[in-house]
């Protein structure tokens, strides 16, 4: 279900010092950091842009999964996925195209493994860390191993100085606005169920960072 952030952020109570635009220097370092912990980081400064990265990062013929995620919506990736005028296999597609809901559910954890899985972030520290979490995993859980490759797309106001201060970001600014458009989305409250800091990437070329130069998601 696509939603505007309009709709619910209005009702969320989130500590503002933790979602702000990031300057070029911090960018700049941000970037270093990851690098040094083995993630691959490409910066643009626009949504188009990050969109126009993403269709060619991505070979013809590969398995693409999403998680839910307000920045791919905000970019126009899940339109694009869904539109399908690309020549790749769009695994949310085929999932929500099963009646079945065990067959389904079999269908979304089959899916973790996908080729290509894009997602977002909730925290970004500026020496190197990813924060996110989940009520169910299911955004989550092909981050740290399960698919072939991973594609992070982030806003700049995602960044902050440390990895405490992304897992405070995590419970006061994400959270907040995720546990609103679960309710308006689903009628129920969200939850971090499930969460995971990633530290290093240590295969090579799996894990690529697309950091956009707007204030985007949360």
């Amino acid at each position: 279900m696509s939603q505007q952030k309009s709709e619910y952020a209005d009702d969320a109570d989130i500590d503002q010092s933790l979602d702000e635009l990031a300057s070029e220097e911090t960018i700049e370092q941000t970037v270093e950091n990851l690098e040094a912990n083995g993630f691959d980081v490409i910066v643009v400064d626009s949504t188009d842009d990050a969109l126009a990265e993403l269709q060619s990062l991505i070979p013809t013929e590969a398995s693409v999964m999403n998680g839910h995620s307000t920045t791919l919506e905000e970019i126009g990736f899940v339109e694009y996925l869904s539109d399908g005028d690309h020549e790749w296999e769009s695994l949310p597609d085929e999932i929500w195209s099963i009646d079945d809901d065990a067959e389904r559910q079999a269908a979304r954890r089959k899916s973790q493994t996908a080729d290509y899985f894009l997602g977002g972030i909730n925290g970004i520290s500026q020496t190197g860390e990813l924060v996110a979490a989940d009520r169910s995993g299911s955004r989550i859980g092909a981050y740290p191993f399960a698919a072939s490759n991973v594609v992070i797309v982030s806003g700049v106001n995602k960044i902050v100085p440390t990895l405490e201060d992304a897992l405070d970001r995590l419970e006061n600014v994400a959270y907040p606005l995720e546990n609103e458009r679960a309710k308006e989305a689903y009628g129920v409250d969200s939850a971090i169920a499930k969460q995971l800091i990633l530290r290093q990437e240590l295969e090579e070329d799996r894990t690529t960072v697309v950091l956009i130069r707007e204030h985007l998601g949360y």
